[in-house]
């Protein structure tokens, strides 16, 4: 998922490695915690592969006193790499419903055609349905045998899967609905 969202970012504008940090942070850290070591073993391989390049760095002016100015590397989408990432939104599968996944998916539905969106939140739907009828079934078995405090924990996460489920049906009506207004 971390190569969709670099490649997502860079197919909105060329950056350097900092800001690329700061605007995954802000773009994953709602879905995940993000490794920075894990960013720039990414960024080489996307390089390797051709799927970005590098601009002319920017000069970043100096610290202090005596400091030398230093070089920042500016990333940019190759018309391979733009290609790449049109081919990844439109792969669907049980990585794009998962938690990770489905935040960096989302954050990039925009980008992604019609179809595979709707796809996604159904998919995304019915996993959060089982999840949650998974919990209700251990709740209804185990209520008895809980403390009060891990049960409002229980009920919470139920609570927060059920809204969950309303709101991506909701997506999934208001997905359709542009759908036919579109066909016509």
């Amino acid at each position: 998922m971390l190569e969709i969202a670099v490649l997502g970012l860079l197919h909105e504008s060329p950056m350097h490695g900092y800001e690329l940090r700061k605007r995954l942070s802000n773009l994953l850290g709602a879905f995940r915690a993000f490794s920075y070591g894990s960013l720039y073993p990414t960024l080489r391989r996307l390089q390797e592969a051709g799927w970005i390049d590098e601009e002319a760095p920017l000069d970043e002016p100096a610290g202090g006193f005596g400091s030398r100015s230093r070089r920042k590397r500016v990333y940019k989408l190759t018309a391979e790499g733009k290609e790449h990432f049109a081919t990844l939104l439109a792969e669907v599968g049980p990585e794009a419903y998962d938690d990770e996944g489905f935040g960096t998916r989302l954050a990039f539905f925009a980008q992604t055609r019609s179809d595979i969106r709707l796809q996604i939140l159904e998919g995304r739907r019915q996993r959060m349905t089982e999840q949650a009828d998974g919990m209700r079934t251990s709740l209804a078995r185990t209520r008895e045998r809980m403390d009060r405090y891990t049960l409002q924990l229980q009920e919470h996460g139920l609570e927060s899967a059920d809204r969950e489920v309303r709101w991506l049906t909701e997506l999934i009506e208001n997905e359709r609905i542009a759908k036919s207004t579109d066909q016509r």
